[in-house]
């Protein structure tokens, strides 16, 4: 088991390059299964996840060659309409292989996905908007079975946003028979991206990146080339390194445009942020202040940025709020951040940030993606030396982020050991 070290204390400075969006390539690479062929996808980033989904492809029907955050797929005609629980259960994402699955081959079976422990994230959506398709759906010994004889356009409205079911039922309405309407659908650029990419294999998608979007499904579709949007996660984790060290960082390959309520965010606390093209450049020359800050579906601001701007908010004198209204588990964090002197409160879905504290290094432990971002962001920024383990995590989400800050001057570095967790 890997861990970071990392020493605090150091100003960040320079430029770093953002990878492509791992959020955004999940959904585009269970879309592969859509169309037999070769495909080239560039500005794949080189994580995990990303080579959980690969090893899923290559166990349901296809070839693929990742070199050089590029990614060569050939997609066979022969599938194998199972996604099993040895590769489901490590990432929640494996669920979009259901949609295309009961596209092309007419029944999948999916393992219940893992992934984050971010509380109750049921998969009800997915299903029951499958089944307005004319999905016939049973569930048993861990397993979703479902089987189509013919999937049929419909009117879906989620009660909720949902990224994962808008996703799954825009790739299996691009092959049903007349017209799908989904009604509050998920607005984030990744969908909008996943939109495109079908649109590109000769699909009718409309709307998307709005709350209703249209599809009027076609025969076939065909294999293509396309380059993933960059990472506006990662885009914000980088930023936020480069505020909690009073630092002047300049992030390039991002779109400025998907960060619009993270960048506002950054100037409320007092930051001076300059856009130029496709870079974002951040850093400090007056005084900082508390905010509040509430998540909610894009283009509110992103849960996944919030344990980042609590470490951030920890270092700025005066009480901020965070409300969290997307996962209820997704505190989890909270506890290792006070092992730094963090002075944060928690009720309910609310935490209260008692900021300006100084922190100091000690040994702590992510309980997932962007709490270990938020565990390294807020070493940078204490006293002495941290270490943290479980970074597993942190690679699901993050390529070689280590080495990235330490190329802008951090002093960190991955060490090996020997200790279970």
């Amino acid at each position: 088991m890997d861990e970071i070290l990392v020493r605090g204390g150091r100003t960040l400075s320079g430029t770093i390059t953002a990878n492509g969006s791992k959020n955004a390539g999940l959904p585009i690479l269970a879309a592969t299964l859509l169309a037999d062929g070769e495909y080239h996808i560039k500005n794949i980033p080189n994580l995990s996840d990303i080579r959980t989904m690969i090893k899923l492809l290559r166990t349901i029907s296809t070839e693929a060659e990742f070199t050089d955050h590029e990614l060569r797929i050939i997609t066979k005609k022969e599938k194998n309409h199972e996604a099993p629980y040895e590769l489901v259960k490590t990432m929640r994402a494996s669920i979009y292989a259901l949609g295309p699955l009961l596209a092309r081959c007419g029944e999948a079976k999916v393992s219940f996905p893992g992934g984050c422990a971010l509380g109750a994230r049921p998969i009800d959506y997915h299903l029951e908007a499958l089944h307005k398709l004319n999905v016939t759906i049973q569930i048993k010994h861990g397993y979703i079975y479902a089987k189509t004889k013919g999937l049929q356009g419909a009117q879906i409205y989620f009660e909720n946003k949902t990224v994962g079911a808008t996703a799954n039922v825009m790739m299996a309405a691009v092959l049903a028979e007349g017209t799908t309407v989904i009604q509050n659908a998920a607005c984030e650029p990744e969908i909008s991206s996943l939109g495109d990419f079908l649109n590109k294999m000769g699909a009718h998608v409309e709307g998307h990146g709005t709350e209703s979007i249209t599809v009027q499904g076609v025969k076939e579709l065909h294999p293509v080339y396309y380059s993933l949007i960059p990472d506006r996660i990662e885009v914000g984790t980088l930023l936020v390194a480069g505020a909690i060290t009073n630092g002047k960082i300049t992030v390039t390959n991002c779109m400025p445009e998907h960060s619009g309520i993270v960048l506002n965010k950054l100037r409320d606390i007092g930051y001076t942020i300059e856009i130029e093209g496709h870079s974002i450049t951040i850093y400090n020359k007056g005084k900082r202040k508390p905010i509040e800050i509430s998540t909610n579906p894009y283009p509110a601001f992103p849960t996944d940025l919030q344990p980042l701007f609590a470490a951030l908010l920890s270092t700025i004198e005066g009480k901020s709020i965070i409300n969290e209204n997307i996962f209820s588990d997704r505190f989890m964090y909270i506890s290792e951040l006070q092992r730094l002197g963090a002075d944060i409160k928690l009720s309910g879905s609310r935490i209260s940030i008692n900021g300006g504290n100084k922190l100091s290094g000690a040994p702590v432990m992510a309980p997932d993606i962007r709490a270990a971002a938020a565990l390294v962001t807020a070493a940078l920024a204490s006293e002495g030396e941290t270490r943290i383990s479980r970074v597993y995590h942190l690679d699901r989400g993050y390529e070689h982020l280590e080495n990235k800050l330490a190329s802008l001057g951090a002093d960190i570095e991955r060490i090996e050991t020997d200790a279970l967790y």
